[in-house]
């Protein structure tokens, strides 16, 4: 099976956050290219109308319900999903949350812990579980989903930008870790996208800041060609980079 002018024919790819959203929409899309899915996402329900949606188009897939977070079912989704394929080639870092939109003087410590958790240890988990898988197939590619918030300061949102400019950190020291190893590390930068976590804030935020009106708010499905594009670049092509979709400046 191909679609979208790329071929993932063989390969095997995690996607975690793939219930919903920007990861729903790269799932399906990888595999409509050929590649074996596991779909990771704390939802069953979500999880599995993903899989159900694959697999009608004539796909591979399996549902890896995880919570990013848990070391141990991290670690038995990259198994699991090595066992039923035979590898893994390619992992998308996307599960993450938004952050509490609180000025640090008025935040509580227990949101920052949440979003640090989930966007920044949630990726460390996923790429220390696939790095082994990775490394047998001789090489792969991992796809940190970052924000331009990770680069630039906005006030209010001190905990998510932390977590996404540490998780940009991390793409550029993994990519020099792992080059030896044949595997590419770069960071997807969505820009805006609406989804159901952000549609109601991506409106305000739009009404309150002049930039924002000229930046292009995207559908997950546009933020596919991207994906498909880092996913099926030659092995040791680009590394350390960071791709946006964002017209505002970073």
């Amino acid at each position: 099976m191909q679609a979208d002018g790329y071929s993932l024919h063989g390969k095997v790819a995690i996607v975690t956050g793939a219930g919903k959203g920007i990861g729903n929409a790269i799932a399906l899309a990888y595999a409509r290219c050929g590649a074996a899915v596991c779909c990771a996402a704390r939802s069953a329900a979500d999880l599995h109308r993903t899989v159900d949606t694959i697999e009608a188009g004539g796909g591979r897939a399996i549902a890896a319900v995880v919570d990013v977070t848990q070391q141990d079912e991290v670690q038995a989704m990259v198994a699991e999903c090595a066992s039923t394929f035979g590898g893994l080639d390619i992992l998308v870092v996307n599960a993450g949350i938004g952050g509490s939109g609180r000025p640090v003087a008025v935040s509580e410590p227990a949101a920052w812990r949440r979003t640090i958790e989930t966007n920044l240890m949630g990726a460390y988990l996923c790429v220390r579980a696939a790095i082994p898988a990775l490394q047998a197939r001789g090489g792969g590619k991992i796809i940190t989903v970052g924000s331009g918030m990770g680069h630039r300061a906005l006030p209010g949102n001190a905990d998510y930008a932390c977590s996404k400019a540490a998780l940009w950190m991390l793409t550029r020291v993994l990519a020099q870790e792992l080059a030896p190893s044949g595997i590419d590390v770069n960071e997807l930068i969505p820009g805006p996208v609406r989804t159901e976590m952000t549609t109601a804030q991506v409106a305000a935020d739009q009404l309150q800041n002049d930039a924002l009106r000229h930046e292009w708010f995207k559908s997950p499905e546009e933020v596919v060609p991207l994906a498909l594009f880092l996913a099926t670049q030659p092995m040791r092509g680009p590394t350390a980079q960071s791709f946006t979709l964002a017209r505002r400046e970073m």
